[in-house]
């Protein structure tokens, strides 16, 4: 591993995945809103909120500033979730839902593309989005289906550089304590899941990454 960049990186996976590339050496910076939370994984820290266009624009301008080389490994974990109905949801809510999971990405994607390495890896965390077609989810599944879709059209748009979106079914992290719902049994831990990613990444692995 050379050089890696994780956004998100102070949730579940984004922190197992921070730690795990730091254990393996070479540099990885963390993108997060809470970069402190991680000062014990890595010194590239840097604070952002991937919803927001320019801040994911000035954090793309410091990472580059913190490490020489082009990014090989790119790794957006950002997310957030919420329960409600459609009529019941708030505009606001609704958007922060698919600015977290979906808008995010795309912001990533977009600043990140003149900083990868010439065969760089793009990895969003996705989900079995078909599902988390259930009463109270529409956003969150709505957002997890176009990350479907933007990382298959990115593959397309430039061959040299890898594109793996990863669905996994449950995994065991607070993001479990935002909705009323009881987490699966058997639900592995974000360490397990970092592990089969990396796996993939190192195998050289592109296109869709199924973890159910």
């Amino acid at each position: 591993m050379k050089t890696s960049i994780v956004w998100g990186a102070s949730g579940g996976v984004g922190r197992a995945m921070t730690a795990a590339l730091a254990e393996a050496g070479g540099h990885v910076v963390a993108v997060s809103r809470h970069p402190d939370d991680l000062a014990d994984l890595t010194p590239y820290r840097v604070e952002a909120d991937v919803a927001d266009a320019d801040a994911v624009q000035r954090a793309v301008l410091e990472a580059t500033m913190l490490v020489d080389d082009p990014f090989d490994l790119c790794v957006y974990a950002a997310g957030d979730i919420a329960a409600a109905k459609v009529g019941d949801m708030a505009p606001a809510d609704w958007r922060r839902i698919l600015s977290a999971n979906l808008d995010g990405a795309y912001h990533v994607a977009h600043h990140m593309a003149p900083h990868l390495a010439e065969e760089g890896h793009l990895v969003l965390l996705g989900a079995i989005s078909e599902r988390l077609r259930l009463p109270g989810l529409a956003a969150y599944a709505a957002a997890k289906a176009g990350l479907e879709a933007l990382a298959a059209t990115l593959g397309k748009e430039d061959r040299r550089r890898r594109v793996t979106l990863v669905r996994p079914a449950a995994i065991a992290t607070g993001l479990w304590d935002k909705v009323p719902l009881r987490l699966p049994e058997g639900a592995p831990p974000p360490e397990k899941v970092v592990g089969r990613i990396l796996d993939a990444h190192r195998s050289g692995h592109k296109g869709v990454l199924e973890l159910a």
